[in-house]
This record gives C-alpha cells, structure tokens and sequence, in this order.
C-alpha cells in the first residue's frame, strides 16, 4: 500500500450537493491514478470500516439518509452500532494510518471556530499525534485562521506551504496570513514525513496547497460573504457539527455558485498533489 492515497467520505454525505458529491469523489479518485497513486476513499457502512469504497458504495454514502458524519472518537459509535458513517479528516486519518496508508489528501481541515464558544476540531489533535502527509487547501475561511494557525503551532503540526509562503484559505489561494515553512516537490514532503518518524517527533506534515489562480477567489469579496453566513447561522442558532456544512451551503448560494466550483476545483487539486507525493514514495520502495 505504499502509494496509497487516503480520501475522507464527508466531503460525499456532507460537503457537497448531491450529483455533484458522487462525481467529484470519482474525479478525486481519478486525479490519484492519474498522479501515480492509488486512491482508497474511506467510510462506515453498516457498522463496517471500508478503506476503499466501490461507486456504489460512494453513491450509497452521498444520497443514503442519516449519514453519521464521524470524528476519530465517534468511529467506536458508528461501528458498534451498525450506522453508515461519513469520516472527517480526524477519522480518515487514524483509520489510514491503522492501514499503513501514509499520504491523505482532503479539502481543508477543521479548526477553531469564530465566536466566544468554545469550538476545536478534532483535526488538530489527529494532526498532532499521527505521522502522516496531509495535502489540505490550509482551512476554511470560515473559521477563526488566527487562533487554528496558533493551535497548529502549539500542538507541533509541521505546517510547510506547497510553493507559497501564503497560508491558503480553502477558496482563496492567498490571504494576510504567512506560512514560515515552504516546499516546492511532492519529494521534499516524503523527506520532511521521514525525518519526523527518525527523530521520534510525532504528528503529520500538513502540505497547504493553494487552489489553482484561476479558480481562487477573491479574499475580501470572500470575507463579506462568510460575515453574512455567520450572522444567518447565529440568527438561526446553528453550532457544533452542523455549521461548517451550514456555512458553506449559505456562502454557495450567496455567491451563485462560484464558491461550490472553487471547493470542486480544491479537491481535484489536492487529490492531484498527493497521488505525486504517494506515487514518488511507491517509486522509492
């Protein structure tokens, strides 16, 4: 399984519309062949791990009703009792590396959230504590990027931009906040993962790869519609789980769309980079 590429099953129950959902995953896992890997999408059915959903299980997840969607503590729940579970990128990552899988390509970690409650994402103490590449578009703008960029730091995730030194927000390929470390080859990040494991430093090596130029949008134009998706949610008392979802269906709508095609984009993107960093790893054994 060396050039495996993991790929998280919310972004099919929870991330994207329906239609929409079941092709992009293909289109993910077509990205990874495509690149030199080999893609393993991962989900829960009937109870059951599955590191490698067939179409018809990818479909099952994106149209099936009551879909749990699962961090890495709630994965006991949904297996013991017989539920069909999405996984998030907390839950995808301790199953791959359960699987040997060591490069996941996902769309953008979870974080701290804006607002006075109290509201981290299991991603970071997965992030933290499991040695693997993660290939992220860095974190939703949603979220509060200061305080994430700050816990990733305080809970020793090596954070490297792939050739930028601007931390990518999901939509937007550049934004106000820098990243310290850079890489410029899928190779630099297998170099970067090894050394971690030889020096018994725990944690993954989180790759923020910004969204193609011509698909990004623009920063401030972004951040108006999110400061209205996040007055709609407070008004309608959306939190927890629920709201990432919430947000991203809002700030959609708001924008005609541009933001669904940018997040489509992302995905392609990111499953592209990481079956190059997977592919290169399988070349090397």
């Amino acid at each position: 399984m060396n050039n495996v590429v993991a790929l998280e099953s919310t972004v099919i129950a929870h991330g994207l519309p329906r239609g929409v959902n079941f092709e992009t995953a293909l289109n993910m896992e077509r990205a990874v062949r495509k690149n030199g890997g080999e893609p393993k999408t991962i989900g829960i059915l009937n109870g059951e791990i599955i590191v490698g959903l067939r179409e018809e299980q990818i479909m099952r997840l994106g149209t099936a009703p009551n879909v749990l969607k699962v961090g890495t503590a709630e994965i006991p729940y949904a297996t013991a009792m017989k539920r069909d579970a999405a996984t998030t990128v907390s839950a995808t990552m301790a199953i791959a590396k359960r699987d040997g899988i060591s490069v996941f390509a996902t769309g953008g970690i979870g974080g701290v959230h804006r607002g006075k409650d109290w509201d981290v994402s299991q991603d970071i103490i997965e992030l933290s504590r499991t040695s693997m590449i993660v290939v992220s578009a860095g974190v939703k703008s949603i979220l509060d990027v200061p305080k994430t960029l700050e816990f990733l730091e305080t809970f020793g995730v090596t954070l490297v931009g792939y050739k930028t030194d601007s931390f990518p927000l999901f939509h937007c390929s550049r934004s106000p906040y820098r990243v310290n470390l850079t890489i410029n080859s899928p190779e630099e990040a297998l170099l970067i993962l090894k050394e971690k494991e030889r020096l018994g430093i725990d944690g993954a090596v989180l790759v923020a790869n910004p969204i193609p130029e011509t698909d990004s949008m623009d920063y401030d134009d972004l951040s108006r519609l999110i400061e209205t998706a996040l007055s709609t949610a407070e008004a309608r008392g959306v939190s927890g789980k629920a709201l990432t979802p919430f947000l991203l269906s809002t700030i959609a709508e708001l924008s005609n769309g541009k933001t669904l095609d940018a997040n489509i984009s992302l995905l392609i993107n990111n499953a592209a980079l990481a079956g190059q960093i997977a592919g290169s790893l399988g070349a090397e054994l």
